[in-house]
């Protein structure tokens, strides 16, 4: 039996030249200092200066004095909570069957569970609009527009990320303290609310704080699904910004988004340590048959990943191919026609090629600067200061974690517009944004992997005569490219369907495909509507293609929660 107990993992100690180490550091933090220290710092000054630049703190006591601006903070909180609890119950029985069980299909149940991880927003809204809206399937539930609605969308969204969560953590737990119970007489439903349970709740706790965060950042969720009739604060940023022009309030209200995300990241951030420090983890757990006292959870989870999941993914497929109550392709036709709508100025294929280019982009952004963040914050430094200096740096690449996509492009759109940093005109505005969400994806992918490699190898290179470049190529690189590849196809993904920083910098000309799709799901005729959903299809497919890679590397994914559009 092979326990294991959750520690730091080693670090390495090769003392890269002085040129190699500036190249590491410089590159990424002037990155960094460009397109996010400087957006977010100015966002955050916006609020505290009048318009002649001198501080005033006046306008955050307007904008918190407001009652609609508490109604707003008030429905988000609210919203995220009842979604992020709802997620909760319904993984823990998911988790269960998923990890701890085995059965066939178990596969391609956990396919299907991942897949809502890396669908866009946008996507999610207009699939659960189509269930809702007049003359859907579930129109007689009256949903449409509503706060309901909404929070079933949240809920589809981070299903994937509660159950993938608790079971990571759930299928490594020593198993002895259940059996021993069981031994003793205890009943199953005891034993889980007395043992089993108890060990799960940093898991639980990790998981929450993550769902919560996700929940108050569904940017494109609430404005498909909620209209003008549901605000919450990232909408509210959005309309304060582009209905009245009103940037210092938008500001104050994005000080206040950073604050909730900062609270829910340090939760989370809490309940993973607590768990690290204190569980002792198996890594030769088996999972067991499927039996009878497994069909109650086994129920609920099947009901839920085809009530929740497949339906509205199988009714958006359903519903892309009819127009007017006709069965028809010329929703997917029309999205070659430029002339098509009168919304759009150009063909739908035409913004999802520009979304592909976009993403290209931005992933290998994301990656060159996620590994070079990576190989720094796992070298060892053999001062004090240089080891401060390293965690600093770490931390610094993980800020982005804690600032909503809007808030980046709002923060672009209010720093960058000024020489020698005046990029509003430029076509690499967008991609630079999506890279910044991005990177500290791919960092929280490949540092793990670097810090686990046996510094015995990288001592044997080096006697050998190797440099530190060589060193990192032939030791480091072939045990790094699986996880790499992971990095990039969920940086690739992420970028594709962004929409919340797209929203703000995307030219009416130019629009990428989740913009597009918004555009058009806006529109009330029939033709929109049906290329819409067209669209989203078409959205899907393309991000929900990089599930293949993910499945691959299964135990990979607990690395990745927080790395969703």
């Amino acid at each position: 039996m092979t326990t294991v107990k959750m520690r730091r993992a080693h670090v390495t100690d090769f003392a890269f030249p002085l040129v190699g180490w500036v190249v590491a550091v410089g590159v990424p933090v002037a990155f960094l200092s460009v397109f996010f220290l400087l957006p977010t710092l100015t966002l955050i000054g916006r609020g505290f200066v009048d318009a002649a630049g001198a501080w005033d703190f006046s306008g955050v006591a307007d904008v918190l004095g407001r009652p609609r601006t508490w109604r707003v903070i008030w429905q988000t909180v609210w919203m995220s909570t009842i979604a992020t609890t709802i997620c909760i119950i319904l993984s823990v029985p998911g988790a269960w069957i998923l990890y701890r069980t085995r059965f066939f299909g178990r596969g391609a149940l956990r396919g299907i569970v991942a897949v809502p991880f890396v669908l866009p927003s946008v996507v999610v809204g207009v699939a659960f609009r189509s269930l809702f809206a007049e003359g859907a399937p579930l129109a007689f539930l009256e949903l449409d527009g509503t706060h309901a609605a909404i929070i079933i969308g949240m809920v589809f969204f981070n299903y994937s990320v509660g159950v993938r969560t608790l079971g990571n953590m759930w299928v490594r737990l020593d198993p002895r303290a259940e059996e021993a119970a069981t031994a003793l007489g205890a009943s199953p439903t005891r034993v889980f609310f007395t043992v089993t349970l108890p060990r799960l709740m940093p898991a639980l706790a990790s998981a929450a704080a993550v769902i919560f965060l996700f929940c108050t950042t569904s940017f494109g969720l609430v404005l498909v699904l909620g209209g003008t009739r549901t605000s919450t604060v990232e909408t509210e940023i959005y309309f304060l910004t582009t209905g009245l022009l009103d940037l210092r309030s938008a500001s104050v209200l994005s000080i206040v988004q950073l604050i909730v995300i900062a609270l829910s990241l340090w939760f989370g951030s809490r309940a993973r340590r607590a768990g690290a420090s204190t569980q002792t983890m198996r890594t030769d757990v088996r999972a067991r048959r499927l039996s009878r006292r497994d069909w109650p959870a086994f129920g609920v989870t099947i009901l839920v990943i085809v009530g929740l999941l497949v339906a509205p993914l199988g009714n958006l497929i359903w519903r892309s191919l009819h127009r007017s109550g006709q069965l028809t392709v010329a929703n997917y036709t029309d999205l070659a026609d430029a002339a098509a709508v009168r919304v759009m100025r150009e063909s739908v294929l035409s913004a999802t090629w520009r979304s592909i280019v976009i993403a290209v982009v931005a992933m290998a952004t994301a990656v060159v600067i996620g590994v070079l963040v990576s190989i720094v914050v796992t070298r060892r430094a053999r001062s004090r200061p240089g080891r401060a200096a390293i965690s600093f740096l770490d931390a610094l690449f993980m800020l982005p974690l804690g600032v909503s996509a809007v808030t980046v492009g709002f923060g672009f759109l209010i720093a960058l517009d000024k020489p020698p940093l005046d990029l509003r005109g430029s076509w690499w505005l967008i991609p630079m944004a999506q890279a910044m969400v991005a990177i500290p994806l791919v960092v929280r992918v490949v540092t793990p992997v670097l810090a686990s490699i046996d510094p015995r190898q990288r001592e044997v290179a080096r006697v050998l005569g190797a440099g530190p470049a060589r060193s990192l190529a032939t030791v480091e690189g072939p045990f790094v490219l699986r996880s790499l590849a992971i990095g990039a196809a969920f940086a690739f993904s992420m970028s594709l369907g962004e929409f919340g920083a797209t929203s703000f910098l995307a030219r009416p000309t130019t629009p990428t495909l989740p913009v597009a799709i918004y555009r058009l799901v806006s529109e009330p005729g029939a033709v929109e509507q049906g290329m819409a959903l067209a669209a989203s299809v078409l959205l899907a497919l393309l991000a929900g293609s990089v599930m293949a890679v993910v499945e691959m590397r299964t135990d990979t994914s607990h690395q990745i929660e927080r790395g969703r559009p």
